[in-house]
């Protein structure tokens, strides 16, 4: 007998970030009870005590003191950020853009520190930053023009994270807003990374429900009248067997009368996530449908026979047919009749 009990997988990654806590956490602790514990005069403590001014200090441990405490203040306010963010449905772009300004400030602020530790006059730095300013703002205006549209895009909600957009004709789900690119995912679990100032034309495909269409043939000598009285009777069943359905189905009448098929078109609203499925799902509903009532779906044959004897409609389903097809009408007014070949 095999043994059921796999054995977990050592993660350095992991160790290490495990590691980094701790070593966090023993900071926080020291910096917080140091002045209890050590003296004033005590070398250790004058040097990783980055708010004391007690003269003297070790530069290694002010190097080290400064590491931490930028770069666990950086983490621990993204990390708060993030756990804000976990229950909104919409404004996770903006955290996404305040965690990238986190990052990049931690790391500029650490910066600042080790030249001033290292005896580097930092007034002279600033002081110079203007002029270094404007020369590297002209070398990086794509760069600038990149994260005033990435600004652009999340305060102005154009779309968030989770929404699915098409941009350029790739549709896909929005899974990071950055401070320089935006990234999509599509369904095949492909990425692309576009520049914030290259989204110029987005269709966002979740503002509002999307529109799921179907579209079947019948015989043409099936009694279009009693096709329609039967639909009536089964479309709540329909809606029903399809809990994805926000809005409908809706029958919109004969789309085609084709070369072989009397084409009739089925839509409903859904979410966006969920449109290709619920095509699907209807596709099958109304195949199983037409089974049970004998309704033929025409395929490519040649007919060697006399003609089949179709059923006519009874009075009361042309009755029934009629007043379901006024119904269809009037309560399909607000479907967009331009989406998917002219619905």
């Amino acid at each position: 007998m095999k043994n059921s009990f796999k054995k977990p997988k050592f993660s350095f990654g992991l160790v290490l970030k495990c590691l980094a806590f701790l070593v966090l956490i023993a900071y926080a602790v020291i910096m917080a009870f140091g002045s209890i514990w050590f003296p004033a005069t005590n070398e250790f403590w004058k040097s990783l005590n980055i708010f004391g001014n007690a003269g003297e200090y070790n530069v290694i441990i002010r190097l080290v003191s400064y590491f931490i405490f930028c770069l666990g203040a950086s983490w621990l306010l993204r990390f708060v950020l993030k756990l804000i963010a976990k229950p909104l449905k919409k404004g996770k772009a903006i955290v996404d853009i305040l965690c990238s300004f986190v990052k990049y400030a931690a790391i500029l602020t650490l910066l600042f520190f080790v030249l001033k530790t290292l005896g580097v006059d930092t007034t002279a730095i600033l002081a110079g930053s203007g002029i270094l300013g404007l020369v590297v703002g002209l070398g990086a205006q794509p760069l600038v023009a990149d994260i005033i549209a990435g600004l652009f895009i999340v305060f102005e909600g154009v779309f968030d994270v989770g929404d699915i957009i098409v941009v350029d004709g790739f549709r896909g789900v929005v899974k990071e807003i950055g401070i320089r690119t935006t990234q999509l995912v599509d369904t095949g679990g492909n990425v692309k990374i576009i520049n914030n100032a290259h989204v110029q034309t987005v269709i966002n495909m979740t503002n509002q429900l999307s529109l799921a269409i179907c579209d079947i043939g019948i015989e043409y000598g099936e009694s279009l009248e009693r096709v329609e009285a039967i639909l009536k009777e089964n479309f709540p069943k329909i809606k029903e067997a399809i809990p994805d359905i926000k809005e409908g189905p809706f029958y919109k009448g004969v789309s085609e009368l084709g070369d072989s098929a009397v084409v009739l078109r089925f839509a409903a609203n859904c979410d966006e996530g969920a449109k290709y499925q619920v095509e699907r799902d209807m596709n099958r509903q109304f195949k199983l449908l037409f089974d049970k009532y004998n309704i033929n779906i025409p395929f490519p044959q040649v007919v060697v026979n006399q003609p089949i004897s179709f059923e006519a409609a009874t009075a009361t389903q042309q009755e029934a047919a009629h007043s379901f097809v006024e119904e269809q009408k009037e309560l399909s007014k607000g479907i967009a009749d331009a989406d998917a070949n002219n619905v």
